[in-house]
């Protein structure tokens, strides 16, 4: 059976597709493989879930969610979604601090490749992490906490240390949120007030083709002062919006300014849908927050080279974190996230021209989308990237966890 991923762009290579239906069984596999990797949602562009060994498909792998009221934690198993775990939580009178745009996700995948929501204060969601479980390259099982030594190297891991089959993260009480959309920010607003937008409520998104007609995505905690956005010359819509112009509004979250629950607001799509149909690619660049101005500058000077072959661009702060190779490791962030057609000729050489462009400002990719930063510009812009590397070889010495994307960052084991 041939597996590719959700946009399609990547199909895999591996010479046998595993589904264990217990962790023992997992770890029987993981021990017997010369390679092997995981297989979440499939929702990464990057070829960093391939493998020439066993793709190990964890579905089948029984789902447990439990709340511990007295730790404010929640401790999850199995092949959980960010969907069905917030939803768990919320019955349970419970929240995540944040969620990205998708609920669709695995929670192990999203953490593993630092994948973020938005707001000024809010971290990525690894930062909620307090203890992972892992099956490790011989199949043995092994837990790490927070405050251990490589807990940081751990847990935005990129799959190279283990499998997860359990993730503890920490909790609030639940609380609402209202969302309100904004339309025909003019360019020359985003570009000189990029920082006064970002920083507008709890979570917020902007939307652009870097043209004039950009939107704001305002998601603000239900108590919260709101902050009038008048002065950028964008106007509340006056109804749905989706992130990209044309497509249908009943695909994404709840808007205006209806408040409702965290989980129904603070992603960009419902749960209940999918999306779009996947035809699309995706890169993201986190560059330093106070970089933010001048790197949108920098984009906009080639909008030309970038529209053609652009559906949107998203633009998002995430706070900074302590995990070695987190994107917003070290450093309060601005995450420039594109939406390319799914042309596999026409964009890999606008995605190098974006590289380019953004390359006096350090930018650090997504390990889950289209990339060409390659190993000695990584090394670069990582403190850790060295000690990264020696804990990989440390916990997996043959190997295993390791395919051709992991070995063009960290050189071969």
């Amino acid at each position: 059976m041939q597996l590719t991923n959700w946009a399609g762009n990547v199909r895999f290579r591996a010479a046998r597709i595993r589904r264990p239906r217990s962790t023992a069984e997992l770890a029987e596999q993981v021990a017997a493989a010369r390679r092997a990797r995981v297989l979440g949602t499939g929702h990464s562009f990057s070829p960093i879930a391939d493998t020439d060994g066993d793709l190990l498909v964890l579905a089948d792998l029984p789902v447990e969610i439990a709340v511990d009221t007295a730790a404010s934690t929640v401790s999850v198993s199995g092949p959980a979604r960010l969907g069905e775990l917030a939803a768990a939580l919320h019955r349970d009178g419970y929240a995540l601090g944040n969620l990205p745009s998708l609920p669709h996700i695995s929670l192990a995948g999203a953490h593993a490749t630092g994948t973020h929501g938005s707001g000024v204060g809010n971290g990525c969601l690894a930062t909620a992490v307090d203890e992972v479980e892992l099956v490790t390259a011989d199949g043995g099982l092994r837990t790490l906490a927070r405050g251990d030594p490589d807990f940081g190297a751990v847990v935005v891991g990129l799959g190279c240390f283990g499998v997860v089959t359990r993730t503890t993260l920490r909790v609030e009480p639940s609380y609402d949120v209202a969302q309100t959309v904004y339309d025909d920010l003019p360019l020359a607003a985003l570009l000189d007030g990029v920082d006064g937008i970002l920083a507008s409520a709890y979570s917020v998104s902007v939307f652009t083709r870097y043209g004039d007609d950009s939107q704001i995505w305002v998601k603000r905690r239900v108590g919260d002062r709101p902050q009038s956005l008048s002065w950028t010359g964008a106007t509340p819509a006056r109804g749905g919006r989706h992130p990209i112009p044309g497509l249908p509004a009943p695909f994404s979250t709840q808007q205006l300014g209806v408040p409702g629950p965290w989980h129904e607001r603070l992603p960009h799509f419902r749960a209940e849908y999918t999306p779009s149909s996947g035809d699309e690619l995706q890169s993201e660049y986190l560059v330093a927050a106070g970089d933010a101005a001048p790197a949108l500058r920098a984009v906009a000077a080639i909008r030309d080279i970038v529209r053609p072959v652009l559906q949107v661009a998203e633009i998002r702060a995430v706070a900074a974190d302590d995990h070695w190779v987190c994107p917003s490791a070290g450093r309060d962030s601005v995450a420039l996230h594109f939406t390319w057609v799914r042309d596999e000729r026409a964009v890999p050489p606008v995605v190098a021209a974006v590289e380019a462009a953004l390359s006096p400002f350090a930018p650090r990719p997504h390990w889950g989308k289209l990339s060409g930063v390659g190993a000695e510009r990584l090394g670069a812009r990582y403190p850790l990237w060295g000690d990264f590397a020696a804990a990989v070889a440390r916990w997996d010495p043959a190997g295993v966890f390791r395919n051709d994307l992991t070995d063009r960052w960290l050189g071969r084991a």
